[in-house]
């Protein structure tokens, strides 16, 4: 998910200090013009603002004017309020756990709660619009039984570069070129359908067993952030509002995200090349070597270490091991298959989407 700048809750105190900073500017303004005989223009504008807007203010109950306040409800639900930054994605939302059943999400309404209803859920692929500052979402529960009867598998889509060319472009790396065209079928068809798009949190406690996602499931996911990602492919999913996560070579794209709906993820600072053994140097690199290249591209993008895409897709227990030392919890490998409770973390398979693949193909994968 990407990083937000969502502000936490500010104490009475900082209120205070805001108030008081205003009332001593006032004199020390007023103090220079009657020493001087002057009138100051600017003591003239100086006006008393609701405490609320004045800046380092807020609280858990009263929002600032881009801040929507979110309540939780709901069955057996013992989650307190936060805050949401407007405009941006939801982030964070809490995972509630009950013993012996799985969290099913939350939902703009109890009835939505109640039923499951995919189309009433809200998670971290949508934008917080929050039009009277604050709402309320709705939990509830369903059996582990029952989640696991339904066997869900969520597929992992993986795109690379992008050309306008129907026929493809030529040379060895041809498959990994989709037509634009294609891409653009594929995410409104996401989008039509409604798919359900998962944020990585969710990802990772539904292979927990700690929640429930829904048939119809995907993430979408592109390698290497090369320019005709941002060009052709970042206007697509920010039209369609499709979450999508660019996987960033860091050693060659230190830009921020191009668009709300692209999370930009690690695919390492300076691995993504040969190694000794004409295989990525992420699997002969030593665990300290990983972890100083992994820090590197985490500082350059403001500090995401949840999942990082293997260079090459190789990988080995070293750099699954210095995975673990740099802090990711999971990482998305080039292994055809879906993502199911109980996957490995540091392992996850992933669907390659190639040149040439129909949107029958593109169906059958996705459902």
């Amino acid at each position: 998910m990407p990083s937000s700048s969502r502000r936490p809750a500010r104490p009475l105190a900082w209120m205070i200090v805001g108030a008081a900073c205003l009332i001593v500017g006032t004199l020390i303004v007023t103090g220079v013009s009657a020493a001087t005989g002057l009138r100051s223009p600017a003591a003239t504008r100086v006006t008393a603002a609701p405490i609320a807007h004045v800046a380092g203010a807020g609280s858990a109950s009263v929002g600032e004017p881009d801040q929507c306040i979110v309540k939780f409800a709901g069955p057996d639900i013992r989650v307190g309020s936060e805050q949401q930054l407007i405009g941006t994605l939801y982030d964070g939302l809490p995972i509630p756990t009950r013993g012996g059943e799985v969290f099913t999400g939350w939902y703009r309404t109890a009835a939505g709660a109640a039923s499951v209803d995919q189309l009433d859920r809200v998670n971290g692929a949508q934008v917080v619009a929050c039009p009277m500052g604050s709402e309320t979402l709705y939990g509830g529960w369903m059996t582990s039984a029952a989640v696991a009867a339904q066997n869900v598998g969520v597929p992992i889509l993986m795109y690379h570069q992008f050309t306008e060319n129907p026929a493809g472009n030529n040379g060895r790396l041809k498959a990994n070129y989709d037509y634009i065209g294609a891409f653009q079928d594929n995410v409104a068809y996401l989008s039509q359908k409604r798919f359900y798009l998962p944020t990585w949190d969710e990802l990772s406690a539904f292979i927990d067993g700690k929640l429930y996602l829904p048939h119809h499931s995907v993430i979408v996911t592109d390698d290497d952030a090369d320019p005709t990602w941002e060009t052709m492919g970042v206007p697509i999913v920010t039209r369609y509002k499709v979450l999508t996560t660019s996987f960033v070579i860091t050693r060659y794209r230190q830009a921020p995200s191009p668009s709300v709906y692209v999370m930009q993820r690690s695919h390492t600072n300076d691995m993504h090349s040969a190694g000794a053994d004409g295989k990525g140097k992420m699997v002969n690199f030593t665990v300290p070597q990983i972890v100083s290249d992994l820090d590197t591209s985490v500082q350059i993008l403001g500090g995401a270490r949840q999942v990082l895409a293997y260079p090459m897709g190789d990988f080995n227990a070293t750099a699954e091991q210095g995975l673990r030392e740099a802090g990711f919890e999971m990482a998305v490998t080039t292994q055809h298959g879906y993502v199911h409770a109980g996957t490995a973390k540091l392992e996850l398979p992933r669907m390659r989407m190639s040149y040439g693949m129909t949107q029958q193909q593109f169906i059958d994968i996705v459902g």
